[in-house]
């Protein structure tokens, strides 16, 4: 399915938030998908490849992509906060799009963000790839909750992500051979939510 993309610069907390949208092209969305994307003091921003992946494999099951830039990153005003004020970022974008249950997708520390966003809003379902566990406290997320990880991931390692999931009896998610970035295996990605996503 093809995108119609545009960008916008919404009111957050510290200032201007920048915001890429995605839409479906040609058809009513049926729901807003939030993308968190990667540490922004390690270079994460709104244009990370698996942060687009994400969502592009969003927009493939109809929904409309909110990519927001943290605050500091790109156009969006601001100093990071250590995951703080990030989570407030998140709920700044989902108020001015009046999203009541959005999908929370991330990466990286933009998916231990989306946990703890996860525990102020009601998502539709959680889709997160490479839980930043030791870099940021992760919170327990729900049962549905889609949880990906690389089997060569040395930047966020495997253990730990079972570890975390462990006592929340979360199904892990395991690509053979991906390191953190989902190196030559971002289709691989995209078909894991595709498959795992109820059909609409």
């Amino acid at each position: 399915m093809r995108a119609v993309t545009r960008r916008e610069l919404i009111a957050g907390p510290a200032g201007k938030i920048e915001c890429v949208i995605d839409e479906p092209e040609g058809r009513t969305s049926r729901g807003v998908a939030l993308v968190a994307h990667p540490h922004p003091l390690f270079g994460g921003a709104l244009d990370n490849k698996v942060a687009q992946t994400l969502a592009r494999a969003f927009v493939e099951l109809g929904y409309t992509a909110w990519r927001p830039n943290f605050r500091g990153v790109g156009a969006s005003e601001g100093t990071h906060d250590e995951g703080r004020g990030e989570v407030e970022d998140l709920a700044a974008v989902l108020k001015h799009v009046g999203a009541e249950k959005p999908v929370l997708a991330g990466f990286s520390f933009g998916a231990a963000v989306q946990t703890k966003l996860a525990q102020l809003v009601k998502p539709e379902r959680m889709a997160l790839v490479g839980v930043a566990v030791k870099h940021l406290e992760a919170l327990p997320v729900p049962a549905d909750t889609i949880l990906i990880h690389g089997e060569e991931d040395t930047t966020v390692l495997l253990t730990d992500v079972l570890a975390w999931a462990k006592p929340q009896d979360l199904p892990v998610v395991v690509v053979p051979g991906a390191d953190h970035f989902f190196h030559r295996r971002l289709n691989i990605l995209r078909a894991i939510i595709a498959n795992n996503w109820k059909q609409g």
